[in-house]
């Protein structure tokens, strides 16, 4: 069994900042990409940054300049750092991650239970 746990959503002013976090435990042998999606009501999941191992950050473009992504490997743990949040932020924030099990051993994806962010006016 895998799981991956997301936390720090919550209901925050335009302008204010959240900070997310996302653990990945179970049988686990290694955590490859990660990332964080995010999907409003009636609408498909959109990217939101994915980082791999070895770093690399991949960010969609409206969130360039406000958002970061990180990791720690440590910790199978990757985290987003939201800044000058706005009102169309709002949406749940789901993490996800491609990663090998330890048995059977194969490589596959998960997706957490999502957390939700409220940005008011």
């Amino acid at each position: 069994q895998v799981q991956l746990v997301e936390s720090g959503g919550g209901l925050v002013q335009a302008g204010g900042s959240l900070r997310l976090s996302c653990a990945a435990s179970g049988r686990i042998l290694r955590v490859n990409e990660m990332g964080w999606y995010r999907q409003a009501p009636g609408k498909q999941r959109d990217l939101v940054a994915t980082i791999t191992s070895g770093g690399s950050t991949s960010y969609r473009d409206s969130m360039k300049g406000r958002f970061t992504i990180s990791r720690d490997n440590a910790k199978n743990t990757v985290y987003l750092q939201m800044n000058s949040l706005k009102p169309e932020d709002t949406a749940v924030y789901y993490c996800n991650a491609h990663l090998i099990t330890t048995w059977p051993h194969i490589s596959t994806d998960y997706w957490g239970q999502g957390t939700q962010v409220t940005v008011s006016s």
